[in-house]
């Protein structure tokens, strides 16, 4: 009776410490933090630093977009908010947008972005921020979709007239 008793414990034991292995290589965290941050997804408890998203918010606005980005990679370390991943897609666009010229690594990196806030929204992801031209993730991405295609308008003398959203 014991011995089947310890089998199945054992088989349980095996089992899980299998599935715990599997999680970890497919989720492949770098620190004890991020393993931390990927439980609390899982679990659905996962919340963004609110105070760093803020402070995030201040710098894009006074177009400081690296620290900014920087501000809201600390704020959201397991990348698992729409919202957030918006904003910084939307500040990839800021910076790489040039009236010459796009800074086409600054948009793809911001594509990425975008394709992950688009991917966690479960509807199509509007912000509601006055200061923003672009409110859809839809309009961000077709924008830096845009930016990083070539094309014979590339060279238009007008291009310099356009306006940053």
């Amino acid at each position: 009776m014991w011995q089947k008793v310890v089998q199945i414990i054992g088989l349980v034991v095996t089992v899980v410490y299998a599935l715990v292995i599997v999680w970890l290589y497919a989720t492949e965290p770098r620190s004890f933090r991020e393993v931390a941050n990927g439980a609390q997804v899982a679990a659905g408890t996962y919340q963004v630093d609110q105070a760093k998203f803020d402070a995030a918010l201040a710098l894009f606005r006074r177009e400081q977009f690296r620290a900014a980005r920087d501000e809201w990679q600390s704020a959201d370390p397991a990348q698992s908010d729409p919202k957030t991943q918006f904003y910084i897609a939307y500040s990839f666009y800021r910076e790489g947008w040039g009236r010459v010229y796009y800074d086409q690594d600054l948009f793809k990196q911001g594509l990425e972005a975008v394709n992950r806030a688009i991917a966690l929204a479960p509807a199509p992801l509007t912000v509601a921020d006055e200061n923003l031209q672009m409110l859809t993730a839809a309009e961000l991405k077709a924008e830096l979709e845009q930016g990083t295609e070539r094309n014979w308008g590339d060279i238009n003398p007008l291009k310099v007239m356009r306006q940053r959203k």
